[in-house]
């Protein structure tokens, strides 16, 4: 038992990377939709490309959803509206009303007979308003001011079917009155115009509860078949094309197939296909960065990183999906390659964004189009957006993805209809939303740097500003180590560039290689401004100790302030294993007898293992070489630089640095150039 416990201490390392292969793997299998897929790949308008396909059990054939959103149309139209009608208004009416010409006074011209008549007359007239109704004006609304429809009138429990017309509306009122009373004078005319004015008001509404019930009931009678296919039934031939009521067929077909297969006796087979070919996808992942990216590979912290966010990516689309598949198109998955570019690489950025839409293709519909159309999108992706911390460039690269991916949507579309008459413009409304989202990138950017100790350009950035507090201390306790540090940054960034390296992760590192130097600032010669050396009271061991210790000084300070891991690997590696010379061979010539160690005298390493860390290692030592020459002339600088170069070359620093002999040419003809115009002779001026 011990000795698994020692094994599995011993390679905690890959048991760590097993068990997160197998929680992203089961994870990401969890996610996809419990039914089988089907065998046949098929669309619309597109010829049938396997042998004569007869049906092998009998099946129904599903209406489309443009048939049955047609049906529920008409439906929707041909429903009845229904009205309720309240009797108990046309009570009050007639009581208000009477009420009202009873406080009429009796005159000359107003006998007690004349207001019995007016009475009669006024009842006689709200009765023949409410014999069907007095309609409100939101009712009249909701029938659409439709005055031929027949609706249906309801009365407590009784139902009537009316006309619309039969219903009295508000500008009816005046002609029914004046239609009555066309026989009385002009003084009676206006009582009961008067009393019936502040009396009269709707009894009919519109029943919206019953309606829509009604309408319910109906759209629950639709039938989603419309036929059915035999066992042995020709549903399509070969070379047919998928159109009409065979694309139809087909797709029942396809829906009773996936019923068929997702049974309880094949859920665990059909969950051991997924799982395989998950497993098959993220082993690419995993082998690729074991490959290509060993440093990446053995960094558990960055791997996890990498299948977080491939997990992500897959949940947040499946998400979506299932919410409203019509929004299939807003998840920005570009924001994959945009965050993986900027912490590693262009090529890993897209490799891992193509796996990911693979994946996803499991999940969405149409998967061809949605694979096809991301891919490209996560091609133009990683061509177009680089240099995060130049604001514009985003904006620029986010733009011609959102109109890559509407170019290429409106060539599926038109190849699938024939024509551009069905596009489904709600999709470039989705396409102009996921650019909007891709700009979260910059969000996610700077929460995975917090959150996984990781670093961007936009951070290299910021800490590239020499007025920030650790290069202020630099320029103030060491100047001359300041000043030097900025003339190998300026050599290191051309040099990167020359060779398509990292450059602003490269001069960022130089800014900082020699912050170790601040403990002891005055045993570097930059710093003696004075003339005074202090190592001449010191034995070569003891100067050596501190000019070695200055990296080990350095890693402490920059830890101390929360520089990035990146930017620590320059302070370790800008001396490789390399050592001290001029004391070591002081040393030999005080003990020609004895012997010497040359480990005391040795940077402990480790070599430089990018073409970043290489770049530095390589201007470093030029720069710093270049101000023993007294009189620098091209020749000379020159010499010096193929000398210095080339004894790294043969003391094996460059090895892990995944750097070329073409590209050590190339650095070493910038770092010429560059030191022949800082030392250039000026034509001197005369008195």
């Amino acid at each position: 038992m011990s000795q698994l416990i020692d094994k599995l201490y011993k390679h905690n390392a890959i048991v760590y990377k097993v068990l997160l292969f197998l929680l992203t793997a089961g994870s990401i299998v969890y996610l996809f939709p419990r039914g089988g897929q089907f065998k046949y790949d098929f669309a619309l308008g597109k010829a049938w490309q396997y042998d004569n396909l007869y049906s092998p059990f009998d099946f129904a054939i599903y209406k489309g959803d443009d048939e049955i959103e047609k049906e529920k149309e008409d439906l929707t139209i041909e429903s009845k509206k229904y009205f309720a009608f309240d009797d108990d208004i046309r009570r009050d009416v007639i009581a208000q009303y009477k009420e009202q010409i009873d406080r009429a006074p009796a005159s000359d011209s107003l006998t007690v007979k004349d207001v019995e008549e007016l009475r009669k007359r006024g009842v006689s007239i709200v009765n023949l308003i409410y014999q069907y109704g007095f309609i409100n004006e939101s009712a009249v609304e909701a029938n659409g001011n439709s005055r031929d429809e027949v609706v249906v009138l309801r009365k407590g429990n009784s139902v009537e079917d009316i006309l619309f017309s039969k219903l009295v509306q508000s500008e009816d009122i005046l002609l029914v009155i004046d239609q009555k009373t066309q026989d009385l004078s002009e003084h009676k005319q206006q009582l009961i115009l008067n009393a019936l004015a502040s009396a009269v008001k709707p009894n009919v509404s519109f029943d919206e509860k019953f309606t829509n019930k009604e309408l319910e009931e109906k759209i629950k009678t639709i039938s989603y078949t419309k036929g059915m296919v035999s066992e042995g039934e020709l549903i399509i031939e070969k070379g047919g094309i998928i159109e009409g009521e065979r694309y139809h067929m087909l797709r029942s077909y396809e829906q009773a197939s996936q019923s068929t297969i997702w049974s309880k006796s094949n859920y665990s087979w059909i969950l051991s296909g997924y799982g395989v070919l998950v497993s098959l996808a993220l082993l690419m992942l995993l082998l690729f960065l074991m490959r290509y990216r060993p440093d990446i590979f053995n960094n558990n912290n960055k791997v996890t990183f990498i299948f977080f966010n491939v997990f992500v990516m897959i949940l947040v689309q499946t998400l979506v999906v299932k919410a409203n598949i019509d929004y299939v198109y807003v998840v920005p998955l570009s924001i994959l390659p945009i965050v993986l570019k900027a912490f590693f690489d262009a090529r890993l950025g897209l490799f891992t964004h193509v796996l990911t839409v693979l994946l996803l293709g499991f999940i969405v519909p149409n998967s061809f189009e949605f694979i096809y159309l991301h891919i490209i999108a996560g091609i133009v992706t990683i061509l177009t957006v680089s240099e995060l911390y130049k604001r514009a460039n985003l904006f620029i690269s986010i733009g011609q993805i959102t109109l890559i991916y509407m170019i290429t949507y409106l060539a599926f579309s038109i190849i699938k209809e024939g024509n551009a008459d069905q596009i489904k413009w709600l999709y470039f409304g989705l396409f102009a939303a996921n650019g909007l989202l891709s700009f979260l990138a910059v969000f996610f950017i700077y929460f995975y740097e917090k959150l996984f100790g990781l670093v961007s350009d936009v951070t290299l950035l910021e800490l590239s500003n020499t007025n920030s507090k650790l290069l202020r201390d630099l320029n103030e306790k060491a100047p001359g180590t300041f000043q030097h540090s900025m003339q190998v940054a300026n050599l290191a960034e051309a040099a990167a560039n020359e060779i398509g390296a990292n450059s602003m992760l490269v001069r960022t590192g130089a800014l900082y290689h020699d912050i170790g130097k601040m403990v002891n600032p005055m045993y570097f010669t930059e710093n003696q401004s004075t003339g005074v050396n202090p190592h001449n009271d010191l034995s070569p061991k003891d100067s050596a100790r501190i000019i070695l210790d200055h990296v080990i000084n350095g890693i402490e300070i920059a830890k101390k302030n929360n520089l990035p891991d990146r930017i620590i690997d320059f302070i370790r590696t800008h001396h490789g294993t390399s050592v001290t010379y001029y004391f070591y061979k002081t040393e030999l010539e005080n003990n020609p007898s004895g012997e010497v160690d040359i480990k005391k005298f040795q940077y402990q390493g480790p070599i430089p293992f990018s073409k970043e860390t290489a770049i530095l290692m390589m201007c470093d030592a030029a720069e710093a070489a270049s101000k023993s020459i007294k009189e620098p002339t091209a020749h000379k600088i020159d010499e010096l630089i193929d000398r210095i170069i080339e004894k790294q070359k043969n003391d094996n620093q460059f090895i892990n640095s995944d750097i070329t002999f073409r590209e050590i040419e190339k650095i070493k003809k910038i770092i010429k150039n560059k030191l022949m115009n800082i030392y250039h002779l000026r034509v001197e001026y005369p008195d």
